[in-house]
C-alpha cells in the first residue's frame, strides 16, 4: 500500500522522490519476501499482489528508470501467482480478491495465458458470490465445489434461505468480508476494461445489485427479519467509488443508494488491505 500510495503522488506531483521511494520499497520485498504463511497466508498474498502490480504499473510507464524491475516482476510470477491463480475453496471474498491479484500480475507480466485462466474464474466466482433472480430458486454454486443440496448452500450462505437480487453470499456474516469480494469484482472489471475485454455485460448487473442493497443498509435501513435473521453487521468500507463510477458515471445507470453512500463517505480512504483512495482515481473520471 505504502508502494502504491507513493507511485501515485509521484504521479501526481512530479516529485521524482516519491517514485524512489516507491522502487526502494517494491525492492526490498523483492530481495527478500519467499512467502506469506499461516492460514491466511493466501488470503494475505491476494491482497498484497492485488496492490503491488498497480505501484509496479505507474513506475514502469510513468518513471522508467527501475534497474530492479525484471526481479520484481521474477517476484511476482515465482512468489505470487502460484498462490492465487488457481484460487481457493474458502468464501467469496478470498478467491475474488485472488483473481484481482492474478488478473494484475498477468497485466504486468503481459502473461495472456495467465490473464485468460484468472478471468475465467473470476466470472464463475463473481456468478457465485453475488444471488440475481436469473440463478434460479438458489444461488449457483461453483462446480466441484461440494455444495451440492439446498441445506449446504443456504449453510455456505451463512445461513440465509431468503434470495434476492444483489445478496452476496458473505451478507449475513458481515459487510465488511462482502466489501472486500464487491470491491475485487469492481477492481477486476476496470482492469479488463482498461486492456480491451469488457466484462460489465457479464457482471454489470451483479455489482449493481449488490452495491444497490449494501449501500440502502448500510445507509441505515433496518433490516428486515427475512434478512440475516434481522441482524446485520454493517461496515462495508470505502469500495463504492470504482463500481459506481463506471456503472452511474460511465454507463448511465442510476444508483441513488449507492451513490448517497459514495458522496457521503468522500474521500475514500484506505481499508489497509489493497483498498485505496478511489476517490481520488476514479471519480468523476471517463477514462
Amino acid at each position: 500500500m505504502a508502494a502504491y500510495t507513493d507511485a501515485l503522488a509521484w504521479y501526481l506531483t512530479g516529485d521524482s522522490r516519491y517514485a524512489q521511494k516507491a522502487i526502494q520499497i517494491m525492492d526490498a520485498w523483492s530481495a527478500t519476501i519467499t512467502s506469506h504463511t499461516g492460514s491466511n497466508g493466501p488470503l494475505q498474498t491476494g491482497w498484497a499482489a492485488s496492490t503491488w502490480p498497480r505501484a509496479a504499473e505507474i513506475i514502469k510507464y510513468t518513471y522508467g528508470s527501475w534497474p530492479n524491475a525484471n526481479r520484481f516482476a521474477t517476484m511476482l510470477r515465482n512468489v505470487y501467482l502460484p498462490v492465487v491463480r488457481n484460487g481457493s475453496n474458502s468464501n467469496g471474498n478470498w478467491e475474488l480478491t485472488m483473481m484481482e491479484a492474478a488478473v494484475g500480475i498477468a497485466v504486468f507480466l503481459e502473461d495472456r495465458t495467465a490473464y485468460d485462466a484468472a478471468v475465467t474464474r473470476f466470472l464463475n466466482r463473481t456468478r457465485a458470490f453475488i444471488y440475481l433472480p436469473s440463478d434460479g430458486a438458489l444461488p449457483y454454486t461453483v462446480p466441484g465445489s461440494g455444495l451440492d443440496t439446498s441445506s449446504e448452500i443456504i449453510g455456505y450462505w451463512q445461513g440465509q434461505s431468503t434470495f434476492v437480487a444483489g445478496l452476496a453470499q458473505e451478507t449475513c456474516r458481515d459487510f465488511v468480508h462482502t466489501g472486500y469480494g464487491i470491491s475485487a469484482i469492481s477492481h477486476v472489471a476496470e482492469t479488463s476494461r482498461i486492456q480491451g475485454r469488457d466484462l460489465y455485460p457479464q457482471v454489470g448487473e451483479r455489482l449493481r445489485q449488490a452495491l444497490g442493497l449494501h449501500s440502502r443498509y448500510q445507509l441505515g435501513e433496518a433490516a428486515p427479519s427475512w434478512l440475516c435473521g434481522g441482524t446485520l453487521t454493517r461496515g462495508l468500507g470505502p469500495v463504492t467509488e470504482v463500481g459506481f463510477n463506471a456503472l452511474s458515471n460511465r454507463l448511465g445507470t442510476v444508483m441513488t443508494n449507492t451513490q448517497t453512500l459514495t458522496l457521503q463517505q468522500r474521500p475514500a480512504g484506505t481499508n489497509n488491505l489493497f483498498v485505496a483512495w478511489e476517490t481520488l482515481t476514479h471519480a468523476s473520471n471517463p477514462n
